[in-house]
C-alpha cells in the first residue's frame, strides 16, 4: 500500500466525501485526509497549513459544481499560489458539459501540477489510479 501524506476532498456532498474517504483507506496509506465543502473553505484550510508549515496535500480530489466557490475558481486561485511541489489535482464531475472538459485541457498546460478529469461515480479502481502522487 503506498504512503502519502495529505489529501484533501473537495466537494458539497456528504455522501461522495464519506464513500471516497473509505474507498482511500483501502488503496493508501494516509496520515491525513482532510475535506472541505466548497472551494473557498479549501483554499482557506490549505493556505492556513501552507503559511505555517509550508506544507500542501500531495492529492486533491475536486468537484467542479459547488456552492460559494467552485471547482474552477478554486483552481484559478490554487495555481497563483507559489507551491513549488507537483501536486496532483483530480477533478471529479458529474457534469457532460463540453465546456468543462475543455477548460480542463487548458488548465493542465498551465501548470507544473497534475491535473486529471474524472466523472462521477468514481470506482475503486479508478481511485486506485488516480491517487498516486504527482
Amino acid at each position: 500500500m503506498r504512503k502519502i501524506n495529505s489529501i484533501c476532498v473537495v466537494d458539497d456532498d456528504p455522501i461522495l466525501v464519506f464513500g471516497i474517504k473509505k474507498m482511500l483507506s483501502t488503496v493508501v496509506d494516509c496520515d491525513s485526509i482532510i475535506d472541505y465543502g466548497n472551494g473557498k473553505l479549501a483554499l482557506d484550510g490549505i493556505l492556513e497549513v501552507y503559511n505555517e508549515t509550508e506544507q500542501v496535500p500531495e492529492v486533491i480530489f475536486l468537484d467542479l459544481n459547488m456552492p460559494v466557490m467552485d471547482g474552477w475558481q478554486f483552481l484559478e486561485e490554487f495555481l497563483r499560489l507559489p507551491i513549488q511541489q507537483k501536486i496532483r489535482i483530480n477533478i471529479l464531475t458529474s457534469s457532460i458539459d463540453a465546456l468543462d472538459y475543455e477548460n480542463w485541457e487548458k488548465y493542465k498546460t498551465r501548470t507544473h501540477h497534475t491535473i486529471t478529469y474524472n466523472s462521477k461515480p468514481i470506482r475503486k479502481k479508478e481511485l486506485e489510479t488516480i491517487t498516486r502522487a504527482a
